[in-house]
């Protein structure tokens, strides 16, 4: 008879909760005994209620969680052999060490011998070896983290979940800790799953990542694949560090995008809307001349292993890192290899781009201001008497530290023949029939260009200017 690989499947898992708030929609997963799998996203995302429902804390909405090929997503969490290590590791301080670790074993009434083998065995396992009569309250946070995992493991179960175990220390170690489990999974061989927010912890100790967003699973592989392919414009930004930019297939391995056109090794038909992928330590610096597109370096950080560099090419912003440093106001050349720019059809063509607050604290792009309530977008900010934005803690809002992205759909913006009117201005690149509509690139004199929806047809190299209702926009401070 085949042995049986999978140790848990989640399948068409959902949960929603009596506000009606769905945490997880229809979920589907299968982990391989042994494996390290982390489930890694923002907060709200749905990691941690997926967890929980495999712990049997929560009850799902509807699907079925199977262990070992039969189903338990009914049975308490105490008739599970899963244990669960959290972020406040939830020991008890009036115990020592030992006594907490034990006391699962205590509550089973294992005989004395048992329990004294046992609690040794962890103690070693987890470094604590001769801390036995310690009180809780002398432990860093550290040691403490290590007695709450002695404490699971203990109870010698099939899966450990740790929920975010790591959040409360402090960042070496944190970094010390990553490595530490990474090596007690290698040593102990059951399977680990692990919910955190964090990128690197997830790259660092994973076999497999689930990334998630809104309840929804968006991406599951190893972590190299997670990181060189990501399956959405969600993975790319959330995994490490990427330039993103909207774009279009033009030829036969071309795309356009950041106001260039670069060859690329991803075959998407022409005409295509795209979304392009570049990772920071990919682009090379050149000569401005020598660059398929070139710009200003506006900030130049040091960070340790690489300077993180960022340049402005018209209204877009690349962010390099390099291990050579370069000047803030240097006119620079920008380059990527073909192999590393990473294409998406896009999902959708939504428009991006990135508002200033000007110096009489109002948004504005090109010049032009847009009519919306900054205190509406930056919650608990209010105008302080001379009219200054001051944010919840009463501190003045530092405005060269805050940008507005703003969003606004094609079928949203009007082009118009009248070059005195619109947002923007600019010449028509590109543009494909889709049936009842035609969807126009256009290049404007900014460097940015904009997808467009429109009934009527237009012609290629169009002059036209772009208006953008600000009531159709929608914003997203940065900070």
């Amino acid at each position: 008879m085949e042995q049986r690989t999978n140790i848990i499947e989640l399948k068409h898992i959902t949960k929603i909760f009596e506000d009606g708030f769905a945490a997880v929609e229809d979920f589907n997963l299968e982990i391989g005994r042994g494996e390290f799998v982390t489930f890694l996203g923002p907060s709200g995302c749905g990691k941690t209620t997926t967890l929980r429902m495999i712990a049997g804390f929560d009850i799902p909405t509807s699907g079925e969680i199977l262990l070992n090929g039969s189903p338990i997503t009914h049975l308490p969490p105490n008739k599970r052999p899963i244990n669960t290590v959290f972020q406040r590791y939830a020991l008890f301080p009036h115990m020592n060490i030992y006594d907490n670790i034990a006391f699962g074993l205590k509550q089973k009434k294992t005989p004395k011998d048992i329990i004294q083998k046992k609690v040794k065995r962890v103690l070693a396992l987890v470094d604590l070896e001769g801390f036995e009569k310690r009180s809780i309250s002398t432990l860093s946070g550290g040691q403490q983290q290590r007695v709450a995992i002695a404490r699971a493991l203990v109870n010698e179960p099939e899966i450990l979940l740790l929920d975010e175990p790591l959040g409360a220390l402090d960042l070496k170690m944190r970094q010390e800790m990553q490595l530490e489990l990474k090596a007690m999974h290698k040593k102990l061989g059951i399977t680990f799953i692990y919910v955190t927010h964090d990128q690197e912890e997830a790259l660092t100790m994973s076999d497999k990542i689930v990334v998630m967003s809104k309840g929804k699973m968006q991406q599951i592989g190893s972590p190299e694949d997670i990181y060189n392919e990501p399956k959405n414009a969600f993975v790319a930004d959330f995994i490490g560090q990427s330039n993103i930019f909207n774009g279009i297939m033009t030829g036969k391995l071309r795309a356009r995008f950041c106001g260039g056109e670069f060859a690329c090794v991803d075959d998407v038909e022409e005409g295509t809307h795209i979304t392009a992928v570049v990772r920071p330590e990919d682009v090379i610096i050149t000569q401005p001349e020598q660059g398929i597109i070139e710009g200003v370096v506006s900030s130049v950080i040091f960070k340790g292993m690489h300077y993180e560099i960022t340049v402005e090419s018209g209204r877009y912003e690349m962010v390099i890192q390099s291990v050579k440093s370069a000047r803030v106001g240097e006119r620079v050349g920008m380059q990527v290899e073909p192999d590393n720019i990473h294409i998406m059809i896009a999902e959708d063509h939504t428009n991006f781009f990135v508002a200033d607050i000007n110096k009489d604290y109002r948004l504005e792009y090109n010049d032009t201001i847009l009519d919306t309530s900054l205190t509406r977008l930056i919650p608990g900010s209010r105008r302080g008497e001379n009219g200054e934005l001051l944010d919840v803690s009463g501190e003045v809002v530092d405005i060269t530290r805050t940008k507005v992205q703003v969003a606004i759909q094609p079928q949203n913006i009007t082009m118009t023949d009248d070059q005195q009117q619109g947002l923007v201005h600019g010449t028509i690149s590109n543009l494909i029939y889709k049936g009842d509509h035609y969807s126009y690139v256009i290049h404007t004199d900014i460097g940015q260009d904009f997808v467009v929806d429109d009934e009527y047809l237009w012609n290629m190299n169009d002059s036209v200017g772009l208006i953008m209702p600000v009531e159709k926009m929608t914003f997203t401070v940065k900070r």
